[in-house]
């Protein structure tokens, strides 16, 4: 019976995503560059470094809803062992061979983790959300309630407005099923409604960040070997991509589950070596203006050279260990490096015009 209704819904998903590219062709470019946008990456690269400089709190707690939220995506991807649909139109009995749908795939479809929930929509909903209650947070108090009403009517227009158009780009490119996206959306709010009613998060030690980290990443690996050892292989998803994906150099290593989670945890724990390093506590007394200003240019520049590097492939390990590397150094400079040398620069700037 479950499985008739898996089937159903399944079959009702690869009706929706043949819709989307026969009906919408045009717009592939405008879908692909949506599911660009809504990687987290981009919440590391962008969204932190501008909100951080601009209000620290809200950046730190960007990273901490971004981070857990796509920590526990991996642990629901895990448990519900989700299937995508440009894998299962090919092997579901669902279909005879002789009505078997073709769904076109793209250079973003064939990522290698079960598809349930979709991280795409839950990172977006959960950093979008946590980007309008924080402005709401910010400007009501200041604005009359009549102000009040149509500035949460914009945002929260803007957030839906969002999440739809990140949902039909996940179904059009065949990565997800429609009620992946939807319990996506769903599972990212409510990880960002929790963080906006947690507060130790702006306080927590180096040592709480660094157990944080520890743990996360120990239930992952810990959970992954548990189950391998009873014969079930968390990882069956990654043949599946290399079976279907028509196009081998699709199939990307970064989109691998670990891929993801140390990804995670090396950005969680640099902004914990970030904000309790000595270069932090001497610069985030100065919050003038031209400082903050600086900082923001500097770092969305830095950062977008950044991200150019990408670890080499050949030998996972490696690569795994360059990503956590790579990911914690972006918080790190944005924190603490940048500010410290942007505020020297200002600072020497002003001693020479005296």
């Amino acid at each position: 019976m479950l499985t008739d209704i898996m089937d159903a819904m399944e079959g009702f998903g690869v009706s929706s995503t043949r819709y989307l590219q026969t009906n919408y062709k045009d717009a592939q470019g405008l879908f692909l560059w949506v599911s660009w946008a809504a990687d987290l990456r981009n919440t590391f690269f962008i969204f932190f470094p501008l909100w951080f400089h601009l209000r620290p709190s809200v950046g730190i707690k960007l990273i901490w809803v971004a981070v857990i939220g796509d920590w526990l995506n991996l642990v629901f991807k895990w448990v519900l062992f989700g299937e995508r649909p440009y894998w299962w139109v090919h092997e579901t009995a669902y279909y005879t061979d002789a009505d078997r749908p073709h769904i076109e795939q793209y250079p973003m479809t064939c990522e290698t983790g079960p598809g349930s929930p979709s991280g795409h929509a839950m990172g977006a909903a959960g950093v979008y959300y946590t980007l309008v209650t924080s402005i709401l947070g910010i400007l009501t108090s200041k604005k009359s309630s009549n102000t009040n009403w149509y500035l949460k009517a914009l945002l929260w227009s803007v957030f839906w407005g969002v999440q739809v158009c990140v949902c039909l780009s996940r179904v059009f490119i065949a990565a997800h099923f429609p009620h992946q996206v939807v319990a996506g959306v769903i599972t990212g709010m409510i990880v960002a409604e929790a963080f906006n009613r947690t507060q130790w998060i702006y306080s927590a030690s180096m040592k709480k960040y660094f157990y944080t980290t520890l743990f996360l990443t120990s239930f992952a690996v810990g959970f992954y070997v548990l189950l391998k050892a009873v014969g079930v292989d968390l990882l069956w998803t990654l043949e599946k991509a290399q079976k279907w994906c028509v196009r081998p150099e699709w199939v990307h290593l970064d989109t691998t589950p670990f891929a993801s989670l140390l990804r995670n945890m090396g950005t969680l724990f640099g902004l914990g070596l970030g904000l309790h390093s000595p270069l932090y506590t001497e610069t985030k007394k100065s919050s003038s203006a031209s400082a903050r200003a600086g900082c923001i240019l500097s770092s969305l520049f830095l950062l977008h050279l950044f991200d150019s590097f990408k670890p080499p492939t050949h030998t996972a390990a490696l690569f795994y260990l360059l990503s956590f590397c790579k990911s914690a150094t972006v918080p790190l400079v944005t924190v603490s490096i940048i500010p410290y040398c942007v505020n020297r620069a200002l600072s020497q700037h002003s001693k020479k015009g005296m």
